[in-house]
C-alpha cells in the first residue's frame, strides 16, 4: 500500500502495475493502473503518453481529456460530464520532442469520491501530426469504498456485549489504524471495539490521521408503517401493508398479526405483507419487526375491513313460553361493518319501529303474535333474517254460547249447547248449570237428548287454559210442555171458528138486505132459516146479535153469485172430516167438529136450480 498526498487530503490505495497501450510509436502508460479509495475523498490518477514527431509537423496542437462514458469516437469529456462537475480537475504538462519521438504528461484529480465514481478511466490525446488521434487502452480502474463497521457477537446471543470491527476492501494495515466514535464521541483507537449497545447508540470509524468516517451503525429506529391503498378498505379488495426502519445494517422485517388474548403469529418474513382479497376476519391489530444485529423495533397497525351484513338473526327475550302483559324483547344482529340498520317485519310487512335494535314490547298483546324478521343494511349491501314466530299466550276471553235449536224448546225434544271462547292455547270448556256447583258436562258442546221442563234453567261454561279462565253469560233454556200446546192449540181453533162466523154473519146479512130489496120487486126471498140446518142457524143468530150488531145496520148489495162457506176446526188427529150439503147436520166424535156449509144466495129472478 502506498500512501499518496496525504497532506493534501488524499487517501486512496494504489496498485503501482502500469498499464500501457502501444501501437507502434503511439503510447500510453497510467500509474497506478488501479486504485482503492474511500468514499469522500480525493484521488490523482496520472498517466505518459508518447507519439512519433515529424520536423514538418512540429506539435504546436496537443488537446486532451478523460473519460468514462462513451467510446474511442465520442468520448464524454468528465470536464463536461455533470456527474462530475466542480469536481475534476486536468493538470496536464507541456509536450517536448526529441528528434523523431514527442511525450507529454496528464495528470486527472476526483475530489469528494462517491460510490458511483467507482470505474475504468481512459485518457485520450489529439495531435497535429497524421493519424494524431490516440486512446489509452484498457485504461485504469478505480473503485470507491466505505470504511465499514462489521457486526460480530462473540458471546452467546444473549449476551449484552457486542464486538465491532472497522474495516475497508482496501486492506488497512497497520496497529491501530482506526479511531472508534460512540454517539459522535471519540472512545479511543482500537482495531476492534467491544461496546454494551443501547436500543438509541451509534457507532462509526475513522482512519487514523483522517478524518473520515465510517458510516454510522445502529439499530433500528421506530419502524413507519403504510398501508395502500389508502382510505377505506372493503372486503374483497387487494390490500398491501409494507413496513421500512431506518437502520445499520439493514433491517430485516417480520409481520405478526396480533390475537385477542395479546398474543401474536407471524405472517410474512419481508417488508411488505399482501392481502391478495382481503376478507373481513382480516381485520384486527399488524405488528412489524425491524431488526439488525443492534436492536430491534416494533410498530403497530390497524386493519379495519369494511363489509356488507352478513347474515342476521333474530332472537326473542326472553325465551320459553310469551304470556300477553309481559315484557319482551326482539333482538336483530349482524356482523356488518360499518355497524347495519335494521328494518323490521311482521307478517312480510314492514314495520314503522325506528330503524335500531333491539326492539321492545312493555305490555305484549296477543296481536303481537306473528312471524317476525329484520332487514340489515349498510352502504356496502344488505341482507334479511331467518323469520321468527313470536307466540303469544293468554287466556279465554269472554266465552260466547249458544243454544239449537233457538226459541222454546219442547218438552222431550233434543237440545245441544256450544261455547267457544279465543285463547291460546285453546281453551278447555266444562258446562254448570246456576245454583248448581256440578259439572254438567266436559267438552265445547253438551247435548241433552231428552229434555224435560226440570232441566229447564240458566246455563254457563267455564273456558280455561294454563293461563287462566273465564266465564260465560247465561243461557237461558225454557222448555215448553205437551198439555200446553195442546191449550195453545184449542185457542187458536176458537179464534178462528168466530172468524169464519163472522164473515157467514156478514154474508148473512148481505143478503137480508137483497131479499127486502126482492119483496119489494115482487120477488121470492130466499132465508137464511130456510139455508141453514136448525143449530147452526141459531147459532149464527146468537151470535150474530152479540158480535156484528154494527153489520146488521149495514146495506147488503145484491149478489148474483153462490157463495160457498166452509168452517174447519181440528182439535186433534183422531177427528173425522164430514163432507154434507145445505142443510146437514154436522158428526163428531169429539167435543170439537167440523162444521160445512153452503150459502145459496141467488138474485130474486134466479133461475131455479
Amino acid at each position: 500500500m502506498n500512501l499518496r498526498s496525504a497532506a493534501r487530503g488524499f487517501l486512496a490505495f494504489l496498485l503501482s502495475v502500469p498499464a500501457l497501450q502501444s501501437n507502434d510509436d503511439w503510447r500510453v502508460t497510467y500509474s497506478p493502473s488501479n486504485v482503492c479509495a474511500l468514499r469522500g475523498a480525493m484521488v490523482d490518477i496520472s498517466c505518459t503518453y508518447k507519439y512519433p514527431g515529424n520536423i514538418q509537423y512540429p506539435p504546436t496542437t496537443v488537446t486532451t481529456l478523460w473519460f468514462t462514458k462513451g467510446d474511442h469516437y465520442q468520448p464524454v469529456d468528465l470536464l463536461r460530464d455533470t456527474d462530475y462537475t466542480d469536481r475534476v480537475e486536468y493538470s496536464c504538462g507541456e509536450v517536448s520532442c526529441t528528434g523523431s519521438r514527442c511525450h507529454g504528461t496528464c495528470t486527472l484529480r476526483i475530489k469528494d469520491l462517491r460510490t458511483s465514481d467507482s470505474a475504468v478511466y481512459k485518457f485520450r490525446f489529439t495531435t497535429n501530426q497524421p493519424g494524431g488521434e490516440y486512446t489509452g487502452d484498457p485504461g485504469m480502474k478505480i473503485s470507491v469504498t466505505d470504511l465499514q463497521v462489521k457486526v460480530s457477537f462473540p458471546q452467546p446471543t444473549y449476551s449484552t456485549w457486542t464486538e465491532l470491527e472497522c474495516h475497508s476492501m482496501c486492506g488497512l494495515t497497520g496497529y491501530p489504524p482506526y479511531i472508534w466514535f460512540r454517539n459522535g464521541q471519540n472512545v479511543g483507537q482500537e482495531v476492534n471495539y467491544r461496546a454494551y449497545i443501547q436500543s438509541e447508540d451509534s457507532f462509526s470509524c475513522a482512519v487514523r490521521g483522517y478524518d473520515l468516517h465510517s458510516p454510522l451503525v445502529y439499530a433500528p429506529k421506530t419502524p413507519s408503517v403504510t398501508v395502500r391503498p389508502s382510505g377505506e378498505i372493503e372486503e374483497g379488495s387487494s390490500v398491501t401493508l409494507s413496513c421500512s426502519s431506518d437502520a445499520n445494517p439493514a433491517a430485516k422485517y417480520t409481520w405478526f398479526k396480533v390475537n385477542t388474548d395479546g398474543s401474536s403469529r407471524v405472517m410474512n418474513q419481508g417488508q411488505q405483507l399482501v392481502f391478495r382479497n382481503i376478507l373481513s376476519s382480516n381485520s384486527g391489530q399488524y405488528l412489524c419487526e425491524a431488526r439488525n444485529e443492534l436492536g430491534t423495533k416494533k410498530e403497530l397497525i390497524t386493519i379495519n375491513v369494511k363489509y356488507a351484513p352478513k347474515t342476521p338473526s333474530v332472537t326473542v327475550s326472553p325465551s320459553g313460553e310469551i304470556e300477553e302483559g309481559s315484557s319482551v324483547t326482539l333482538s336483530c344482529s349482524s356482523d356488518a361493518n360499518p355497524a347495519a340498520k335494521y328494518t323490521w317485519f311482521k307478517n312480510n310487512q314492514p314495520l314503522v319501529w325506528k330503524p335500531s335494535q333491539p326492539y321492545t314490547f312493555p305490555s305484549v298483546h296477543p296481536e303481537d303474535r306473528g312471524t317476525y324478521h329484520c332487514h340489515a343494511e349498510n352502504k356496502y349491501g344488505h341482507l334479511s333474517s331467518n323469520s321468527l314466530f313470536m307466540d303469544v299466550k293468554y287466556a279465554p276471553k269472554t266465552p260466547s254460547v249458544t243454544v239449537s235449536p233457538s226459541g222454546e224448546i219442547e218438552e222431550g225434544s233434543s237440545v245441544t249447547l256450544s261455547c267457544s271462547s279465543d285463547a291460546n292455547p285453546a281453551a278447555n270448556y266444562t258446562w254448570f248449570k246456576e245454583h248448581d256447583d256440578s259439572v254438567k258436562e266436559s267438552g265445547q258442546n253438551y247435548t241433552i237428548t231428552y229434555i224435560i221442563s226440570e232441566l229447564g234453567g240458566n246455563y254457563y261454561c267455564q273456558a280455561h287454559n294454563a293461563i287462566g279462565l273465564h266465564n260465560s253469560t247465561f243461557l237461558v233454556i225454557k222448555v215448553t210442555s205437551s198439555s200446553s200446546q195442546t191449550t195453545t192449540v184449542a185457542v187458536t181453533t176458537i179464534v178462528v171458528l168466530l172468524a169464519t162466523i163472522l164473515l157467514l154473519v156478514f154474508l148473512w146479512m148481505r143478503r137480508k138486505r137483497a131479499s127486502r130489496k126482492a119483496r119489494g120487486q115482487g120477488g121470492r126471498p130466499d132465508t137464511v132459516e130456510e139455508l141453514l140446518p136448525g143449530p147452526v142457524y141459531e147459532n149464527v143468530s146468537a151470535l150474530t146479535n152479540r158480535l156484528a150488531p154494527a153489520a146488521q145496520r149495514e146495506p147488503i148489495e145484491e149478489q148474483d153469485d153462490q157463495h160457498y162457506a166452509i168452517i174447519h176446526t181440528s182439535l186433534s188427529e183422531k177427528q173425522e172430516v164430514h163432507r154434507c150439503s145445505a142443510g146437514s147436520r154436522v158428526q163428531s166424535d169429539q167435543t170439537d167438529a167440523v162444521f160445512y156449509s153452503v150459502i145459496n144466495i141467488k138474485r130474486p129472478n134466479a133461475v131455479p136450480g
